[in-house]
This record gives C-alpha cells, sequence and structure tokens, in this order.
C-alpha cells in the first residue's frame, strides 16, 4: 500500500499551497504515532496529528472545532516525539539495571518439521473464511452498530450481516476475485542482549541477519530477545527456533478499484473491509498450522483463539507495539522471498498486493502482546 507515500506527497502540496493553517489528523494499522507526530508533523508547516480509533479522532476534533471558535485556550494537543532509549551503563550504588526480564528461562524448544521456507498456493477460501472475524467484520469494517430504538446487533447481523457475507464469499469464489498464498518457514536463532540473531538453515553456525527490539523501561522490562534461548544456552542445547510468515488473498485491490470508479459505493466499502479481514483470517489460519508444524498442544475454539490468544506463544507483526521498527520488513521479505507468491516489497515498506501481512512467531508460552515503548 502506497498509502504514506501519498500522505508525505499531500503534505507537500498543502505546504506548497499555503494551506498550512488546515490541521490534518491521521490514522490507520499502518501508521504510528511516532511516524505521524513527528515525521509527517516535522515535514508540514501546519499541525498533523495521529488518531489511534475513531474515538481520539473525534476528540481531535473537538479540539479542532474550538481553536476554529476562538475559545480562549484552545489548542491541540502537544504532538508525541520518539522517546529514544538511555545508552546502557553500569550500575551506580542503589541502582538496579534490569538487562533481561524474568520471563521463563528452560522452556523446550519444539522441533519444525524442515528448515528453511515453503510455499502454499491453491488455499480454499472456506479454509480461510472460518478464521473470519465476524465482529471485527461486521462491526469495524461494515460499520454494522444498532441505533437506539432500533434492531440490536445480533438481529442486525442475522438480517444484514451474515447475508452479506455469503453474497460476497460466493462471489469472490465464483469469481475468482481472491488467491490466497502463503510463503512461510522456520530458522535456527539464539538471543543476544535485546537482539535475535538469525542462522542459516543449513549451517547452524552461520549468521543471517539480525532483529533488535526495543525494551520496555517499566512495568516487566520486556523485549522480543527475551523469548529465545541466549548464547549459553545455546551452547548447551543447541540453538532455539523462530518462525516466519507472509501471507497474501492476491490482487482484490483490482476489484474494490473496478467498484469506487462506478460509483458502486456500498459493494465498494464492504468489499475492501471483507478482503482487510480475510487477510487477517488467513495470517490467523497459518498461524495454527504453524503452531501444529511445531506440535504445541491443541488449539481452543476459533473465537477463543481470534479473541484471547488462546494458545501458546504469540505472533507480532512490524510496526506494532512490541516491535515498531517497520525498517525490520526488508530482512524478513529477504529470509522468505514473497515475490514466489507475487507479493513485493516497496521503498516505503508496504507490501503489494495491499492484502497482504507478514508475522515472525514465537514458541514461547509467555509471549504475548505488550506495549515496548
Amino acid at each position: 500500500m502506497k498509502s504514506t507515500v501519498v500522505m508525505r506527497d499531500n503534505l507537500e502540496e498543502l505546504n506548497r499551497r499555503g494551506l498550512a493553517d488546515v490541521p490534518v489528523l491521521l490514522g490507520g494499522a499502518a501508521l504510528t504515532r511516532a511516524f505521524v507526530e513527528e515525521d509527517l508533523n516535522d515535514l508540514f508547516a501546519g499541525e498533523v496529528r495521529y488518531a489511534r480509533d475513531a474515538f481520539e479522532g473525534l476528540a481531535l476534533m473537538e479540539h479542532v472545532v474550538a481553536v476554529k471558535k476562538g475559545v480562549p485556550g484552545a489548542k491541540l494537543p502537544e504532538p508525541r516525539r520518539r522517546r529514544v532509549a538511555p545508552i546502557a551503563k553500569s550500575a551506580s550504588p542503589g541502582e538496579v539495571v534490569v538487562p533481561r526480564s524474568a520471563v521463563a528461562r528452560g522452556i523446550e524448544v519444539p522441533s519444525p518439521p524442515f528448515w528453511g521456507t515453503r510455499v502454499v498456493k491453491g488455499i480454499k477460501l472456506a479454509e480461510v473464511s472460518t478464521w473470519l472475524d465476524l465482529r471485527a467484520t461486521f462491526q469495524g469494517q461494515w460499520g454494522l452498530k444498532p441505533v437506539r430504538g432500533g434492531a440490536s446487533y445480533e438481529e442486525l447481523v442475522e438480517t444484514e450481516g451474515l447475508p452479506r457475507l455469503r453474497h460476497w464469499l460466493d462471489r469472490l469464489h465464483t469469481e475468482n476475485l481472491v488467491t490466497p498464498a502463503v510463503v512461510y518457514g522456520y530458522w535456527p536463532c539464539f538471543s543476544r542482549g535485546d537482539s535475535l540473531i538469525v542462522l542459516d538453515p543449513e549451517d547452524h553456525d552461520v549468521e543471517l541477519t539480525s532483529f533488535t527490539w526495543p525494551r520496555q523501561q517499566r512495568e516487566r522490562h520486556l523485549c522480543l530477545a527475551d523469548f529465545f534461548r541466549d548464547e549459553a544456552e545455546t551452547a548447551l542445547h543447541g540453538p532455539d527456533v523462530i518462525a516466519m510468515q507472509l501471507v497474501t488473498m492476491g490482487p482484490v485491490t483490482e476489484a474494490t478499484e473496478k467498484l469506487f470508479a462506478a460509483d458502486a459505493y456500498r459493494d465498494y466499502l464492504e468489499l475492501h473491509g471483507l478482503s482487510v479481514q480475510l487477510t487477517e483470517a488467513l495470517a490467523e489460519y497459518w498461524h495454527s498450522r504453524v503452531r501444529a508444524e511445531l506440535g504445541l498442544g491443541a488449539d481452543g475454539s476459533v473465537e477463543a483463539a481470534i479473541r484471547d490468544q488462546a494458545y501458546r506463544g504469540g505472533r507480532f507483526s512490524f510496526g506494532y507495539p512490541a516491535c515498531p521498527e517497520l525498517a525490520d520488513r526488508s530482512k524478513l521479505v529477504e529470509l522468505l522471498r514473497p515475490e514466489r507468491i507475487d507479493v513485493t516489497l516497496s521503498e516505503e515498506l508496504q507490501l503489494h498486493p495491499e492484502q497482504s501481512t507478514d508475522a515472525i512467531i514465537l514458541h514461547h508460552p509467555e509471549a504475548k502482546y505488550f506495549n515496548a515503548r
């Protein structure tokens, strides 16, 4: 998706046209607060702010309206800038330095079914749709929400949501609008401080690349590297294992663009929203396959897996709180070589086609979502 490039271009165009007095509000999964409120805000002659969700967007709009009305003291919230972690130093008397969190050590490392990568095509849409998050689709993407005095959410699901979903799934299948595919694999690895060292699948003595992740400066002092064996443990027991995956629903954007051009806006919004959630469903589905291949135990229900991460380990995507450095995506792409499923990485670190997503997969039982900032 080229949205981040378009945002930069649009802000520069607003500068050229002398429209810097118009505040700009941005949000969405492809963005981070630091990128918006530091990088883009520095680029724009006016004010740029990040809205994490609709509620924060509404709060920001209230500030904008207050400023426009000339309410005394009214202004936008100050932009939040990146906090640079302090350089590690020796502990002084009375000071505690936490080099590694207290996550459990000595966890048995599962044996992968193979080392390296594999490509999987011909995945049936019915397999993917089983993992579809219906509430996120109906409420988050399609805006299916009850109004006071009207039908309940459950009634709306039965009368509008499910019939429209069946319609779209049938159409996606009969018109071949999606081509689900996956490239994934397993690599030997070990941690070194806050970094994960990824080893050659064929020669475990050769270092291929590394990922360095931020550490919490409070709470549990977690860092993703903590969930892997370190060098000393690897010397005694062998390396740990990390799984990586990249999934795509194919060039469904072509179909959505045709609907938009034809002014079929409802169909456009429904297909776009559904394709976003199907991409996430494919990622969830393949993560479950990886867990099964690693022998991590039986999952609970699909609903519990989606809602509560009710399984061992976790799936983490670059750009999100535990691993916020989007540039790490280029390393994952180099390892997975997703061009084999017709996915490429742009200079702006966006995957094409748009409905594609990648992740690293950790097997450690304590590896659940957390914010490293």
